[in-house]
């Protein structure tokens, strides 16, 4: 009899394992133009993608007024054919740091800003996401806004979160939303001679065990994307957007010198920006290795299953640089 129910507990605990979900497959979308290519629109649909971030714009203060104002906002060119999507709306922390901020009137523009642009699109939306890395200096402005934001949007407030706010949230606190999203990536120096400033597991080991003492329900955005360091004279000058190895590779004005640092050969300009002879250009990028590293290491140190993993962001440029399947077997990895 015991045999028999050693046998049943052991059927039961694989029948278990083998239904357990899987978190669901998310993107952010980081353009001022709304309009996905055709392989942006097949990993959509490959994905079963249920929800888009979409940032609606950012919030910056003005140079001239010192005033809090909106900077480039979205513009959709078509509509999303997507079941739910979620402005984010990218707060810079300086507006947070100003000392006369009057938080209400921000809060209100903000959320009256992103009614205007559902309005005028015919959109609706369930939940709003606010993104700024807010400080010690900032914290109170910034907590007072997530306050005021939720108690006027009567929605779904989200937040971003970076890691050093996962392990000293008893100083840098808790915003009052549903639910925050980890940003899991930009976690180390832009610098000439740094580890890869996207990715660095050695920093992320300092803080990723404290996942499991944070008491806000987390999803987690992963990096897809890639950047090229711009250094001339041994400094680096510059962060050059969209860059990739194999796209380099193609450019016979620069020489691959190793796996990913480029000297250039010939002076050029290339997508608005002056490449004299002898400058470098050091690519970061996120291998599928690091992307299922990544999520091994979540999956190993969160007190919850995430409900979604967030990739950054829905570009071709970044899609075409991995295998189809890559977002499946990332989310396999909870």
């Amino acid at each position: 009899m015991k045999k028999y129910f050693l046998y049943l507990m052991l059927f039961l605990f694989s029948v278990s394992c083998s239904r357990k979900e899987h978190p669901i497959v998310s993107f952010y979308y980081w353009k001022t133009n709304f309009s996905l290519s055709k392989l942006e629109k097949e990993t959509v649909e490959d994905n079963a993608v249920q929800k888009i971030y979409i940032r609606y714009f950012d919030i910056d203060l003005h140079p001239k007024t010192e005033e809090a104002f909106p900077v480039s906002p979205i513009h959709f060119l078509e509509k999303p054919n997507i079941k739910e999507i979620v402005p984010v709306v990218f707060i810079k922390n300086k507006v947070m740091l100003k000392s006369n901020l009057d938080v209400e009137k921000l809060a209100k523009q903000t959320f009256d800003f992103v009614n205007l642009i559902n309005t005028k699109n015919g959109f609706s939306c369930k939940e709003i996401q606010i993104d700024c890395d807010w400080t010690l200096n900032s914290k109170n402005n910034y907590l007072q806004f997530m306050e005021s934001f939720k108690q006027m949007s009567n929605k779904k407030l989200s937040a971003t979160i970076r890691l050093h706010q996962i392990k000293y949230f008893e100083k840098t606190a808790i915003p009052n939303v549903d639910s925050g999203v980890l940003m899991y990536y930009n976690m180390g120096n832009i610098a000439v001679n740094s580890p890869n400033s996207i990715y660095d597991r050695s920093i992320a080991e300092r803080y990723i065990k404290s996942l499991k003492k944070y008491p806000l329900a987390l999803n987690f955005a992963l990096p897809i994307y890639s950047w090229g360091i711009h250094i001339r004279n041994n400094k680096v000058i510059g962060l050059r957007s969209k860059m990739s190895v194999l796209d380099l590779q193609k450019d016979k004005k620069f020489t691959l010198e190793d796996e990913t640092n480029f000297v250039v050969n010939t002076p050029n300009y290339r997508n608005g920006t002056f490449y004299k002879k002898g400058d470098e250009l050091k690519i970061e990028a996120i291998s599928k290795k690091a992307l299922k590293e990544m999520a091994a290491d979540l999956s190993e140190n969160s007190a919850l299953q995430p409900k979604e993993i967030i990739f950054y962001d829905l570009d071709e440029f970044n899609i075409k640089n991995y295998e189809k399947t890559i977002f499946e077997q990332v989310v396999s990895c909870f």
